[in-house]
């Protein structure tokens, strides 16, 4: 969407250049609200020339373009023609229920808008897992983040800031996780397949400071041994 707007304002730049441009903030605020994207998007155009409509116009226009690409994802989840595993990382769930079987608090946050993410997390059969603590992006950008949220939870002393482990793909959480003192796992998963570590997305995470990296889940028994040592 962002590539064609571009090539509307007819700079001369090519596709695979406006691409370029695209996907190095894209990239750089994966982990934040969609909103960071859209207001990076707007200045993209402004810088060329052209009349930006409103971010909010924009993360509109993307939703539903996201929506109408995956709407048969999401009525073979409702009908029961697909299961969630099909649609998670492998070894997610495993990975889940074997965090709560330590007793460890699960918080479930997103970039996406909030409806969107807590309604796929419904049809992920995941939800079940964070009893509520299920956050997403708000129309108020400003109102919520990753960040945000793990500065509420100290601040209402429910926990200190070594005490947070996180998992995530984008250099936002891992950052905002180890801010704060906490462990931070990156998940460079080379998509679709998710069998595979992305070596970009190793350079990124492990460069804001994640201290462990892996392709998907299945790695769980390897990883709480490093994680928990002499199960602690």
């Amino acid at each position: 969407m962002m590539v064609e707007i571009l090539g509307e304002l007819g700079t001369g730049e090519s596709d695979a250049e406006l691409r370029a441009v695209v996907e190095d903030f894209i990239w750089r605020l994966t982990g934040k609200q969609t909103m960071y994207q859209m207001i990076a998007f707007a200045d993209e155009i402004t810088k060329r020339g052209g009349a930006a409509l409103d971010p909010l116009q924009f993360k509109q226009m993307y939703l539903d373009r996201l929506h109408a690409r995956i709407r048969h994802r999401l009525d073979e989840l409702r009908g029961g023609q697909a299961s969630p595993e099909k649609y998670l990382v492998p070894g997610a769930r495993a990975l889940i229920e074997a965090l709560r079987e330590r007793g460890l608090t699960l918080y479930l946050a997103s970039g996406t808008d909030q409806p969107y993410m807590r309604a796929e997390a419904d049809l992920l059969d995941v939800a079940r897992y964070f009893e509520g603590r299920v956050y997403g992006a708000l129309d108020d950008y400003r109102s919520f983040s990753k960040k945000i949220l793990i500065e509420r939870l100290i601040a209402g002393s429910e926990f200190q800031g070594e005490e947070f482990l996180g998992f995530g793909d984008g250099y936002v959480e891992i950052e905002n996780i180890k801010e704060v003192g906490g462990v931070a796992v990156g998940v460079a998963t080379a998509e679709p397949e998710c069998r595979a570590v992305d070596e970009w997305k190793r350079k990124r995470l492990a460069g804001v400071g994640a201290d462990f990296i892996i392709p998907n889940f299945l790695c769980r028994d390897e990883l709480f041994a490093a994680l928990f040592p002499n199960g602690q």
